[in-house]
């Protein structure tokens, strides 16, 4: 997928723009991901170098492992960025952006940790733990 996309936070503290080629969606069923959003991540991913973030002082990062951080609105609290340390890509929540987005889940990963009060039923593949 090409062209550019727009997308923010709740309340518009955090605004931010992407062009280029997104990735499409991730599930992410992982307990970090349920814990922090109440269900699962659904996450698409833009070079760095195509991201541009507009109230970036009001993106409060927060180290959830060793390995990747998490990105949200320190005033409305949404969710809307996931990093590994020295990967040149951000993920980005796909209900941040705003629509059409143009975008679809293809995938579901640590399945194998997700809640137990839903059901995984759209065909889509699904792994265990990640699908790298």
């Amino acid at each position: 997928m090409t062209d550019m996309h727009t997308g923010s936070c709740n309340c518009g503290a955090v605004r931010f723009s992407t062009r280029g080629v997104l990735r499409e969606v991730v599930a992410c069923h992982c307990s970090q991901c349920r814990r922090q959003t109440g269900l699962y991540y659904a996450a698409t991913n833009v070079l760095d170098r195509d991201l541009e973030v507009t109230g970036a002082g009001n993106v409060t990062w927060y180290r959830s492992s060793p390995e990747a951080q998490r990105g949200f609105c320190r005033t409305c609290g949404s969710a809307l960025f996931w990093k590994m340390d020295g990967q040149d890509y951000t993920s980005i929540m796909a209900g941040v952006f705003d629509l059409p987005t143009g975008l679809a889940i293809g995938r579901h990963i640590f399945c194998a940790d997700k809640g137990d009060f839903y059901a995984i039923e759209d065909g889509l593949p699904q792994f265990a733990q990640s699908d790298l």
